[in-house]
This record gives structure tokens, C-alpha cells and sequence, in this order.
């Protein structure tokens, strides 16, 4: 895959295999993505892994898109690309690194999504431009999403949920990651979002409130969504600590420091488990 491409570009192509296996090795591979710094956004790939591994699992490779709206969650899309052989090793190992293309927090020039946002709150309307584009142009691929619950705090979002709604975008679905973190603490105590089901609803969508940690509760809502004639969203109630119990009670989701004791025991904790799954 060259440096540049993305999911949707023709050729790509993939096997996703066991999503549950996925969806460690997505935790494992970011563990190892940000050990070298001592922190970094490992929360974000703990709590969206099994959503990230449930899309690899269903998206069709070279059709669908994919849209990452907060940046910084690229991290869990980047270690399945590199799990799955879309994101060479070479490139992989120079995340976050200055003048690396795999960018602690994505941008537009970011490989693997359709597109990634630098400024929170702004995925929703490009995705649903995708998904209005490819009905323009008579294309049936689907358009996926992925969007932070403290982006709800954004007015954009809703904006483009309505527009999505109002022309019942149906190629359409977000994947909520709803881990109530964000940088200035617990969602719900910054801004209150709940009812977040009901407000979807509101705007037309189909929506699904869910365990975003259980890997075929979200394959099978993914799966449901294609055949709907609305757009979906699946609000994943996740946490950022999800995954490994070696983390500190007092860890911040949003920014997690790393030192290396800690990166060796989250690797060993995490190679034990694929170790008896594979068992």
C-alpha cells in the first residue's frame, strides 16, 4: 500500500479474520505505537478497538469509506492497517514521529481513512457528502464514520445530522465511540449530551445504543445498518482503560502516559491473551 492510499482506493483489499483476535492485536499494536514516547492517545485505541475491528470486518476493501473525525483516534485505525497488511511495518514504526505520514494526530494527508479531521466536530458533514456524492453518481458503497462523544458538544455535528437525516443518507454509519472522555475531563461533566439515542432519533437517523466492546454487537448493528433505509448510528458505550487491567486507576483516558515498566506489563498482558485465545 503506498503512502498515500486509502481503504476505499481500487486494489486495496484485506482479510479481517476474528474480529474479538483483531481487536486485541489493534490494543497490542498501539501499545507498541506509543511505548516509545511514554504517553499518548492509547486511551482512544482501547476504547474504539472492537468498533475499528468490527469495520474491517464488514467494510468491502477498495469500495467503502471510511471518515475518522477526531484526529487522534487515527492511532487504532493506523495499528489495524498495520495488523491487516494495508500499512507497511516501516511506516508504522515511524508513528508520531516528526515528518512521519502516520501522524499522532491524522490530518487530510493521513493514508487508510477517506478522510481524517484536524479540527474536532467536522466528520460527520464530510462523510455525509461522501454518502450524498455517491448518490448523486448512482454508486452503492457504504460511508462510515467514526466520531467522539465530546464532539456531540459541537453544533457542526448536529447540522450535518439533520442534513443526513433530512435526505435520508441510508449508505450511511457512524460509529459513536461514547467513552465519555475528553481533554477537559468526563464528558458529563463538561456539557450534559444525554439523551443521546433520542436525539439521533430526532433527526431521522436509526440509531442503536449498544456495548461498543462487544466485537459482534457491533458487526451485527453494522451488518443491520446496511439494509436500512435512514442513516444509522451506533452509540458504543466504551471505556478508555477497556482491555488492560494494568493501567492505573487514575489514568487519563484522553492522554495516557506510558512509562516503559507499564508498556511491558500492557504488552504482556495483552500477548497472554492472544496466547490463551489461540490455546
Amino acid at each position: 500500500m503506498s503512502a498515500t492510499a486509502h481503504v476505499s482506493d481500487p486494489g486495496t483489499h484485506w482479510t479481517a479474520g476474528d474480529p474479538a483476535r483483531l481487536a486485541t492485536l489493534i490494543r497490542l499494536r498501539a501499545v507498541r505505537m506509543v511505548a516509545p514516547h511514554g504517553f499518548g492517545y492509547l486511551g482512544q485505541a482501547l476504547s474504539s478497538a472492537e468498533q475499528v475491528a468490527a469495520l474491517f470486518s464488514v467494510m468491502t476493501p477498495g469500495e467503502d469509506r471510511l471518515v475518522c473525525s477526531p484526529g487522534h483516534y487515527v492511532i487504532g485505525i493506523f495499528a489495524a492497517a498495520a495488523e491487516l497488511g494495508i500499512l507497511d511495518e516501516d511506516a508504522v514504526r515511524a508513528y508520531g514521529q516528526d515528518g512521519s505520514s502516520i501522524e499522532a494526530i491524522g490530518t487530510e494527508r493521513s493514508p487508510v481513512a477517506d478522510y481524517v479531521c484536524g479540527s474536532l466536530g467536522q466528520g460527520l458533514s464530510a462523510a455525509a457528502g461522501f454518502a450524498l456524492s455517491d448518490r448523486m453518481r448512482g454508486r452503492t458503497r457504504r460511508t462510515f464514520a467514526l466520531i467522539s462523544d465530546g464532539e456531540l458538544e459541537e453544533g457542526q455535528v448536529w447540522e450535518a445530522a439533520m442534513f443526513a437525516g433530512h435526505h435520508r443518507l441510508d449508505r450511511l454509519t457512524v460509529l459513536l465511540d461514547a467513552n465519555n472522555s475528553q481533554v477537559d475531563g468526563p464528558v458529563d461533566e463538561i456539557t450534559t449530551i444525554e439523551p443521546v439515542k433520542a436525539k439521533w432519533e430526532a433527526f431521522g437517523w436509526l440509531a442503536e445504543d449498544i456495548d461498543g466492546h462487544d466485537v459482534t454487537a457491533v458487526r451485527q448493528a453494522l451488518i443491520a445498518a446496511n439494509h436500512a433505509s435512514r442513516p444509522s448510528v451506533l452509540i458504543n458505550r466504551t471505556s478508555t482503560a477497556h482491555g488492560l487491567s494494568c493501567l492505573p486507576p487514575d489514568a487519563d483516558g484522553h492522554f495516557i502516559k506510558l512509562p516503559p515498566d507499564l508498556a511491558a506489563r500492557a504488552e504482556a498482558e495483552l500477548t497472554a491473551l492472544l496466547e490463551r485465545r489461540r490455546g
